[in-house]
């Protein structure tokens, strides 16, 4: 997809991110990858997912250049606090490892492009600025991609889904990244495929998943009209489903897929 291909909502607000940033450092080539990319995007629920391409290491001038750039941005246009960018230095790629600049959920700090980012970016870039992913970010190996999912669930997912942790699940957000995630990792060691968001709900149906949940998570994705709860009693109730059913799929996955030792302590698969 080319910039000219971009939902006319959020058209704006990306060319000026690429002119507001192009000014502080030496621009390459801006991507999306994620929900914007992959044809699954909504416009104010799901986030915009981007990897800038930059030509140098970025100095402390540099990074508080950026970060000023976020910070504009958020403060001017609404959709601006659902912008995730990593800048990757020209010549760092091929370390999937290595960390880099981020900003993401309104705070600067630093993280790698991992392999699920890596995969969707070659799969179908959204391509913003200059050239396309391919030919200049390394192919991800089916090995590769299998191993950093079996990790993410072990050891970031599982531990989320203790009693010690319920009271998380009390919010949305950990609904729906905690079921979404476990949908789209088991499409992706069983058949080797990324989903979107969308095609995971339906996943999770087809796994024996809670239907009240999956159509909970349904509706505030796609803007269906969901029932009161004021006194919180299908929260307390929808937690308690969504942790288990979780913590049972995520056990019985690693185990029929095998362990990994990494610990990559990210959600790549939530986007």
């Amino acid at each position: 997809m080319t910039a000219s291909g971009l939902p006319a909502e959020v058209k704006p607000l990306l060319d000026r991110f690429a002119a507001d940033i192009g000014a502080v450092v030496p621009l390459v080539a801006l991507w999306a990858h994620g929900s914007l990319a992959l044809g699954d995007y909504q416009v104010g629920r799901s986030d915009l997912d981007l990897v800038a391409l930059v030509g140098t290491e970025l100095g402390p001038a540099q990074q508080k250049g950026l970060r000023a750039v976020h910070g504009r941005l958020v403060t001017g246009h609404p959709l601006a606090r659902t912008l995730h960018c990593t800048y990757l230095p020209l010549g760092a790629e091929s370390d999937a490892a290595r960390e880099h600049p981020t900003w993401a959920h309104g705070e600067w700090f630093e993280r790698p492009v991992s392999p699920v980012s890596r995969r969707e970016l070659s799969l179908g870039a959204a391509v913003l600025s200059g050239p396309p992913p391919a030919g200049l970010l390394p192919a991800v190996s089916d090995r590769e991609l299998t191993g950093f999912v079996r990790a993410e669930l072990e050891h970031y997912w599982l531990p989320v889904t203790a009693d010690a942790k319920a009271e998380l699940w009390l919010r949305d957000v950990w609904v729906d990244l905690g079921m979404l995630t476990f949908a789209r990792a088991t499409v992706t060691l069983r058949d080797g495929r990324l989903i979107t968001k969308g095609e995971a709900l339906d996943e999770l149906l087809a796994l024996g998943a809670p239907v009240a949940v999956v159509e909970d998570i349904r509706g505030r994705r796609y803007g269906a009209a969901l029932p009161e709860d004021p006194a919180g009693e299908w929260r307390a109730r929808r937690a308690l489903l969504a942790r288990e059913f979780v913590r049972a799929g995520i056990s019985g996955l690693t185990a029929r897929h095998g362990r990994r030792s990494a610990d990559p302590s990210s959600d790549d698969l939530a986007r």
